[in-house]
């Protein structure tokens, strides 16, 4: 089951039905800021939030920012490893791509959570 899942998840991220966006490489959106930076993807469990900005597509690791268990007061930017989050498991609840996901900048993604 988790095998399957995983595959699943990981499929989703590559689904030609809906492909994983072009986003830009880590790194290449540091001078401009937080505010307007393009948030990409969004990836959540519960009340965890995950909003990619940059994404290095041979090391799987992502750039953007995380808000853990809705504490917006200690949420933060930071790397995230796209393996660390196809490991999380809940007691069976796992973290999903938001597949309606439209790119937003990142300011009004911050207003939501105010």
């Amino acid at each position: 089951m988790f095998e399957l899942f995983c595959e699943e998840f990981e499929d989703s991220i590559r689904s030609t039905e809906v492909p994983f966006p072009p986003i830009p490489q880590l790194y290449a959106t540091e001078n401009i800021p937080i505010e307007q930076k393009e948030i990409h993807l969004h990836f959540f469990i519960r009340n965890s939030h995950w909003y990619i900005a940059e994404y290095d597509p041979e090391e799987r690791l992502f750039f953007g920012y995380t808000i853990l268990n809705g504490d917006t007061w200690n949420a933060e930017w930071g790397y995230t490893s796209l393996d660390e989050l196809l490991s999380i498991d809940l007691r069976g609840i796992r973290v999903e791509r938001d597949l309606a996901w439209k790119r937003k900048p990142f300011c009004t993604i911050d207003q939501e959570w105010q």
